[in-house]
């Protein structure tokens, strides 16, 4: 080139790195060489929504208890194949109080639930009916009422005052997102998306990050922190242990390198001297992002202008120090960072008073942690050690007593003399502990016997196996959280929890293993929540009261009815609800031959029953066709049925069905049916329609053969429509 002609360029090609030639003025720099290294991850299709992880009824084995929306607890005793005046189906089998049986059809499964009540204590079946059910759900939705009237008035002050309003994401925030080394999987990709559109609006965010451990909370956090500081904002990041504070003062002063953003720490790590000298920066505004254990919450920490509070794991917040976030929660904007959201706060996200994001897919090459349950052998653990140590790895061997820890530790010394241990639990000098954990990070020891200080957040790639001793006397969510300090990387991890012996542990412990090695694929925070709940109860998370009503309905059914009042008291419109009733005698159902196995056969049936659009039914219909094959006949009748069963729900209609030649159906008082039209069609053709004084509506279709009737019915349907914003009246107004 001559200098004339000199010239920057963009050019589309693949070159490892760089390079440059003096004599041809040229220099090439790569896109990886400017924006740092993206790692690729694999992108996919599938779409995350909170539903996902609570149809319970995927969950539902034989003989659990369920909850029927009209007739209360009873048994589920499997699926039945019954034939029922003349036409044959699939009835899902429910017992009752005295051995009274229920056979509910297969298209209406959404009246059932899975019954999760807490205590792990078993319900009382109800007497099919009965009136005891009615008066439960009545008392419950008297407590349920009490309670959401509490939590919205604390959220109406959130409501009440302005946000922050930040300024939406621009060239700086872009260079810092390319920064990121690895590709955002689609979850987290949009959790980082809602987030910033939260931090944007004018209403204050509190929004929870849930995601298992390793899934990329921490990014999402870093993003929301970026776009705070640069709108002239604040930050506190809140972490439950000293050790994980100074892991996120690494990981943020490391990614906010290229950045001139001031980071620093308040912890124990420091001196009283240090820690004065950092708070009054931090009151003077020279501190962009402060990070600590709950010590930031202590009425000496002052911040020129908090604009964001990023707290990790929220459940471990002591009752005191959460009163102090409750006046964080009202001054600024909060994002919560959870691997195994406490069932309240699970709850207060899906009936909206809080916000909720899920981080659901994975990493690239991530796998699942093979756990173990075995009695105390110290064989065992000598087989488990070596095999980490032999291809390279390191081990934690978790000791949650400090009294007798060093006397393990020796133990283990002896029992393994080729490793190199270390020890480590809280009660140790905040230096000498710092030393430990970065020694065990650097792998200058193979083998970390510690207490359960190493629970949160902590991320030691190169540890691929964790030994829990007496695992029994963990907590569900504790053991979910330790196990999650290992399978970090693309290895396979083992976990290994010892017992004294099964008849030695309690029963609720037996249940909390086993529900952890149930757990043992990727993403099982969620159905952990709700795990936790069954077998710990609810008492200590939303108080007795309210504790007595899960217990009485059921979780399920209890957070339906805190959603219905939360919208309720907003002054929303709660629109009506119905589960039609469908008597057509037409044989539809899977057939056994067809999906073999009952639990699939359940959960497609619950699938088809809570689709809401042509588009949703006719993408199931493809999907189960590419599973199982070309759909025949029966199956094809059970997605016209469940198409005719959506189209009754839009137009609430209670019940259809078919006798002597007629068409009935029954109208609930708020459907959307025009009433004008309604009678004017009854004019025109007063020998085949006839409305009834309860709302019944009955016609004689032109044609008796089923597939052509189901097309009539929706016709007419559409033809008395509402289709103006006006109110309708009852029909039971009109007496024909």
């Amino acid at each position: 080139f001559d200098r004339e002609d000199l010239r920057r360029a963009i050019v589309v090609g693949h070159l490892n790195q760089g390079f440059r030639l003096p004599e041809a003025h040229l220099v090439v720099v790569t896109f990886d060489e400017i924006f740092g290294t993206r790692k690729r991850q694999p992108t996919t299709s599938m779409k995350s929504h909170p539903s996902h992880f609570l149809t319970s009824l995927s969950e539902l084995k034989q003989d659990d208890y369920v909850v029927h929306l009209d007739h209360g607890i009873g048994i589920y005793r499997g699926l039945k194949f019954l034939k029922v005046a003349g036409i044959e189906g699939e009835f899902l089998h429910l017992e009752y109080e005295a051995g009274d049986r229920l056979y509910l059809p297969v298209d209406r499964i959404n009246m059932v639930q899975k019954y999760i009540g807490g205590d792990g204590a078993q319900p009382s079946l109800d007497r099919l009916g009965g009136t005891a059910w009615e008066k439960v759900k009545a008392k419950a939705r008297k407590s349920i009422f009490a309670m959401a009237e509490e939590l919205i008035q604390l959220y109406a002050i959130r409501e009440a005052r302005q946000g922050n309003a930040f300024a939406p994401p621009d060239t700086l925030y872009r260079e810092f997102e390319a920064a990121f080394e690895y590709e955002e999987t689609p979850d987290q990709q949009r959790a980082i998306d809602e987030t910033l559109a939260g931090l944007q609006s004018r209403r204050p965010t509190d929004r929870l990050i849930c995601g298992d451990v390793g899934y990329g909370k921490t990014e999402v956090a870093m993003r929301a922190a970026f776009l705070a500081v640069e709108g002239g904002k604040q930050v506190a990041v809140l972490a439950p242990t000293t050790i994980l504070a100074q892991q996120h003062l690494q990981t943020f002063r490391h990614r906010f390198r290229s950045h001139p953003v001031r980071i620093e720490m308040a912890s124990r790590f420091l001196t009283a001297k240090e820690i004065t000298q950092v708070l009054q920066q931090t009151a003077r505004g020279n501190v962009d992002i402060l990070i600590g254990t709950h010590r930031l919450l202590q009425k000496d920490v002052e911040f020129k202008d908090l604009g964001l509070v990023i707290i990790d794991e929220e459940r471990r917040v002591g009752g005191v120090r959460q009163e102090r976030l409750k006046k964080l929660r009202r001054l600024c904007d909060v994002v919560s960072l959870t691997a195994t959201p406490v069932p309240r706060t699970l709850h207060m996200s899906l009936v909206g008073i809080r916000d909720l994001s899920i981080i659901e897919t994975p990493p690239a090459d991530r796998l699942a942690i093979q756990t173990y349950v075995t009695r105390y052998d110290e064989q065992v653990i000598r087989d488990a050690i070596l095999r980490e140590l032999q291809r390279g790895g390191q081990v934690f061997f978790l000791h949650n007593r400090v009294e007798t820890i060093d006397r393990l530790a020796l133990k283990l010394a002896d029992l393994l003399p080729e490793a190199k241990l270390a020890v480590a639990h809280g009660q140790m000098r905040p230096k000498e502990l710092e030393k430990v954990m970065l020694d065990f990070l650097e792998n200058k020891t193979q083998v970390l016997v510690c207490s359960a200080i190493i629970e949160s957040g902590l991320d030691f790639p190169n540890a691929n196996t964790i030994i829990i001793n007496r695992a029994d006397q963990f907590g569900l969510a504790q053991l979910y959280q330790l196990r999650g300090r290992v399978g970090r990387s693309h290895r396979h991890a083992y976990a290994y929890l010892l017992i004294p012996g099964e008849k030695v542990i309690t029963p609720d412990a037996e249940r909390r293993l086993r529900a952890l090695q149930e757990l043992d694929g990727l993403g099982g925070g969620f159905k952990l929540a709700l795990h936790d709940l069954e077998i710990r109860g609810a008492g200590n998370l939303l108080g007795e009261q309210q504790s007595g009503q899960i217990t009485a309905v059921g979780f399920e059914l209890y957070t339906e009815m805190m959603q219905k009042a939360v919208s309720e008291l907003k002054g929303e419109i709660v629109a009506p609800e119905v589960e039609p009733e469908i008597r057509l005698e037409i044989p539809a159902y899977f057939p056994e031959s067809y999906i073999p196995d009952a639990n699939q056969r359940l959960l497609f049936y619950k699938r088809l029953a809570s689709v809401s659009n042509a588009l949703e039914l006719a993408e199931l219909r493809e999907e189960i066709r590419d599973r199982f094959g070309p759909i025949t006949p029966i199956v094809e009748n059970l997605f016209r049925v469940m198409d005719l069963r959506r189209v009754l729900k839009e137009f609430l209609v209670q019940q259809i069905s078919v006798s002597n030649g007629q068409v009935f159906l029954l109208f609930h008082p708020e459907s959307p049916v025009k009433v004008d039209k309604l009678l004017e069609l009854i004019k025109k053709q007063k020998n085949r329609f006839r409305l009834a004084p309860d709302g019944r509506l009955s016609f004689t279709p032109q044609n008796r053969e089923w597939e052509a009737l189901l097309g009539e019915v929706m016709e007419m349907l559409h033809l008395i429509r509402e289709d103006l914003p006006q109110p309708s009246l009852p029909l039971q107004s009109f007496h024909l």
